[in-house]
């Protein structure tokens, strides 16, 4: 099995469109089409249906696809084996819209003769227990959350506080505001269906309620941002948190607004996180290319929480 076509299907996949796989992948949309079909020929199945918004997965494109991720993981494992010490720095951030994946692209731009292999693993917990396994190097977190401590072992440091904004339709009633305050938010909805419970993330925005007395549902399921984003430019009453780097394109006619808040400002406290003994030796530049970025806010009010 061509191994370039598996991973030309997973990227596929997790991107959903094969426009966005070439895109990662840095080759044409036309080769990820021809691997794609030459993956499908020798297995015997379809992978995907084309829709009006990219490509599905079929049920056997499901069915195939942890094998898939199974037989990338094996490849890495099988490439380490045989060049110790000289594996690409591998770092976790928790989404490539996100925050952490901007301070990665910074820090490559820096040091572009440093390889870089950025994963997106689920959660604070997974991304402990993969640095302590030694399967990633390093990764960007909120750390810690309430009732939790890092083991002795791993190694925290704050690398950037990200303003969190709200993001609002046309019609709904704060959507002419330059800035709001906490304070203003009561009694608003604030839709936020991709909190998972027990997530650093999750734990944050229930410190943030729990100290302004805000109302933030996470009612119905998690469809992702773009149809987040459809329901938020419809509605005149529900708005949504995002962070000021993360990175959202929407049509020209949702008319969405991306508003301040301030007095005081939310914080997200992003953390660089690695292991006290590593040994990877690009870590060091990474460490010390964070360790002055930190965002200073000295001239507003600031809240993070307390565990934080």
């Amino acid at each position: 099995m061509d191994l370039d076509a598996v991973r030309t299907f997973v990227a596929a996949a997790d991107a959903g469109r094969f426009q966005d796989a070439a895109a990662d992948l840095s080759i044409t949309q036309q080769a990820v089409s021809k691997r794609i079909a030459t993956l499908e020929k020798t297995i015997g199945v379809r992978l995907f249906t084309r829709t009006p918004r990219g490509a599905k997965l079929t049920i056997d494109g499901q069915a195939f696809l942890p094998h898939a991720r199974d037989l990338l993981r094996a490849e890495e494992r099988a490439l380490a084996s045989v060049r110790p010490g000289r594996r690409a720095l591998r770092v976790d951030v928790i989404g490539r819209r996100l925050a952490p994946a901007g301070l990665l692209r910074d820090f490559h731009r820096v040091h572009p003769e440093i390889e870089l292999d950025v994963v997106t693993l689920f959660d604070a917990d997974a991304a402990v227990n993969a640095i302590r396994s030694g399967t990633i190097d390093a990764s960007f977190r909120a750390v810690t959350m309430p009732g939790r401590q890092l083991p002795d072992d791993i190694v925290a440091a704050r690398v950037r506080d990200e303003p969190i904004q709200l993001l609002t339709g046309p019609a709904h009633e704060l959507a002419a505001a330059r800035a709001v305050t906490p304070a203003d938010l009561f009694g608003h909805r604030i839709w936020m269906p991709g909190l998972v419970p027990g997530t650093e993330w999750g734990a944050y925005y229930d410190a943030l309620a729990a100290a302004f007395a805000l109302t933030i549902e996470i009612t119905g399921p998690d469809f992702g941002t773009e149809p987040l984003l459809d329901t938020i430019a419809d509605s005149r009453s529900l708005a949504t948190f995002v962070g000021e780097q993360t990175r959202l394109v929407w049509p020209a006619d949702h008319g969405l607004r991306r508003i301040a808040v301030r007095d005081p400002t939310p914080v997200y406290p992003h953390s660089l996180v690695w292991h006290r003994d590593s040994a990877h030796p690009a870590l060091a530049a990474l460490r010390d290319h964070f360790r002055s970025g930190r965002r200073d806010h000295s001239d507003a009010e600031i809240w993070t929480p307390t565990w934080a």
